[in-house]
């Protein structure tokens, strides 16, 4: 489904038209059928001959409006430029003109009108080819121009024709699957409720679907769909859509909002972006100053940050940064307006290209500008390649998202940067070539600070490296198996280490090691507690004595030497299995030794399942 809006000169006759095609007369507020002028927009839809119906957004016309007419000209899919045939092109024309050749509208006509109160066909000739010199050099150079007449309907057939024909050389509106609704319209009905409209683009909405409006992240559910007041299931892209909501008061709902599905966009108040000011602006723009930007149905107050230039002129192009007062909902690729404040007057505009860089950039950062460069004049490859570059790693929903680019685009584009080897992937993430480079670097550096800050240990915990690493956990442990499989480091059990990594002792250490070891060897079935071990050489040399495997620990206060420990172990299985079960105190009077190392020793045969107690009793696990 398409939506079409109206562009033009106060009093040119838009309204007029817009009821002599579709019999539905666009304005619909008292105060504009009694000034006879168009105050806010309007609607009203049309089917075309091979039967597509077309949303139409009417807006007004006079310069005192230029900025309701902004908030509904953002996602329109071709415009309908109408030009008094008896006045020609007009001030306020051409202002529309430079907005919608900012907006860049892909498609569009111009319809002559009043051709009946200028029957000259001289005079017809030379308004044309006025508009045909004013035209020139915009998106609307080549966009045929139709004599009509919205009061005799001269020419409408023909005006039709040439829309049916327009709108068939343009692809339907994409679905990217992230439905966004930039709210031009909010009111209630009794018995209804809430009701927000817009022109639906990226995704669909759907009857009883959980929704969110940003930027406040008020939730509601879809009660009711309607596009061009008939019931629908599902509102498809570019639908001119009515959304009944439930949870949710009009009153805590304004113009410029935008409905979406929840979590699928949030809001900014920094954007970067390219910046076209118009050649006939009353003067250049300044680091800082301040403007109006229009992205949608939204209008904020901002801060302009030029990028790479002190000043701009007119008819120049730059890089910005644009900051918001409020919060605001944007998306890659949004093509967006800045106005001036006071005196008001349409300075330019151009692409979002970032809705969401991290900080402020340094003006004129050389590396900051050429990434700029290349999400804006860049292939689908080069602008998912920035945007890894810029964010790091990224899921392919996330890349979507962000670049507004098609699936199967970024699917492709993917693979092909994969094949080249300028990115890599980990599990679900994608990340540039340079990026993982600097993270397995990072990685290993972490792990051999640890090391060396703790030569007595075996390894570091897994989970306190992947802590340190501030990545997504599943980005975290991709990264460790991939680093295992490719030999950067060895994982033994919860422990990471590098390889050739060793535990050393020092001499003074190994002294107090083999004085502890002369112990356990004169008592081995009664050896030093954990106590006197850490006494005798430390808690950091015992702790190293467990990781090497030297000693094992039953109990938290029992050790024995790990050989001596195999031994026991052997020595308690073989006599269960002959006797069929053992008590603690046989077990006692087997080892020689006392009953607190035997209970620990006993409880934890149980707790690995060598053992289990029955009664008083020990019996083999099975």
């Amino acid at each position: 489904m398409r939506v079409i809006g109206t562009a033009g000169h106060v009093d040119h006759g838009k309204s007029s038209l817009i009821a002599a095609l579709t019999g539905i007369h666009p304005d619909r507020l008292k105060e504009e059928q009694e000034r006879q002028m168009t105050i806010d927009l309007g609607f009203a839809w049309l089917t075309l001959p091979g039967g597509e119906e077309v949303g139409i957004v009417d807006v007004p016309g006079h310069r005192d409006f230029i900025e309701n007419m902004l908030a509904g000209v953002g996602g329109i899919d071709a415009v309908l430029l109408v030009i008094a045939a008896d006045e020609g092109i007009m001030p306020q024309t051409r202002e529309h003109l430079a907005i919608v050749d900012l907006l860049q509208i892909p498609a569009g006509l111009v319809a002559l009108n009043k051709i009946d109160l200028a029957n000259d066909p001289d005079w017809l000739d030379l308004v044309e080819a006025d508009i045909r010199q004013a035209l020139q050099g915009t998106v609307l150079q080549d966009a045929p121009i139709c004599r009509v007449s919205a009061r005799s309907g001269a020419g409408l057939p023909e005006l039709i024709a040439a829309l049916e024909a327009l709108l068939r050389k343009r692809p339907p509106r994409p679905d990217l699957g992230r439905a966004r609704l930039p709210i031009d319209r909010v009111f209630s009905l009794p018995g209804f409720g809430t009701i927000v409209t817009g022109t639906l683009s990226d995704g669909r909405l759907a009857v009883g679907e959980e929704v969110e409006i940003l930027p406040s992240g008020l939730r509601g559910r879809i009660r009711n769909l309607q596009t061009h007041k008939k019931k629908v299931e599902i509102a498809s892209p570019g639908s001119r859509t009515a959304v009944n909501l439930s949870g949710v008061e009009a009153n805590q709902i304004q113009r410029g909002d935008v409905l979406a599905h929840p979590g699928q966009y949030q809001p900014t108040r920094r954007l970067d972006a390219h910046l076209r000011l118009l050649p006939d602006a009353s003067g250049p723009l300044r680091h800082n100053m301040e403007v109006k930007l229009f992205v949608g149905a939204s209008e904020s107050v901002a801060a302009l940050r030029l990028l790479g230039q002190e000043t701009l002129e007119p008819g120049q192009s730059g890089f910005v940064q644009i900051e918001t007062r409020r919060p605001i909902v944007a998306a890659r690729g949004d093509r967006y307006i800045l106005r001036r404040p006071s005196p008001s007057e349409t300075l330019g505009g151009g692409q979002i290209l970032d809705p969401y860089p991290p900080r402020r950039h340094k003006r004129f950062d050389r590396s900051v500008l050429e990434r700029l460069d290349a999400s804006l004049r860049g292939s689908p490859a080069e602008i998912v390649m920035q945007l890894a570059l810029t964010l790091g790693p990224l899921t392919a929903e996330e890349i979507q998202r962000r670049s507004r680019l098609e699936a199967g685009v970024v699917q492709a584009a993917l693979a092909s940067l994969l094949e080249s080897g300028q990115m890599m992937r980990l599990d679900e993430f994608w990340l540039a070539a340079s990026y993982w480079t600097e993270l397995r670097q990072n990685t290993l550096d972490a792990l051999q600070a640890y090391l060396q800050a703790n030569p007595l240990r075996r390894g570091m915990p897994g989970q306190e490296l992947k802590s340190r690493l501030k990545t997504p956990p599943r980005l975290a442990a991709a990264l460790i198996q991939k680093l295992a499989q490719d030999g950067d480091l060895l994982e033994e059990g919860a422990l990471l280490s590098l390889p050739g990594h060793t535990i050393t002792f020092t001499s003074q250490q190994q002294a107090a090691v083999q004085r502890l070891m002369t112990r356990f060897a004169a008592a081995p079935y009664s050896p030093p507690s954990a106590k006197e071990c850490q006494q005798e050489v430390g808690e950091e040399v015992f702790a190293a004595l467990l990781d090497l495997g030297e000693l094992t620990a039953v109990s938290p206060e029992v050790v024995f030497r790990t050989a001596d420990y195999t031994a026991i172990v052997e020595k308690i299985r073989s006599e269960i299995q002959a006797r069929g079960q053992m008590t603690l105190a046989e077990a006692r009077d087997l080892l020689g030794t006392s009953r607190r190392y035997v209970q620990a020793l006993l409880e934890h045969l149980d707790a690995i399942g060598v053992t289990r107690r029955v009664g008083d009793y020990r019996q083999l696990k099975r």
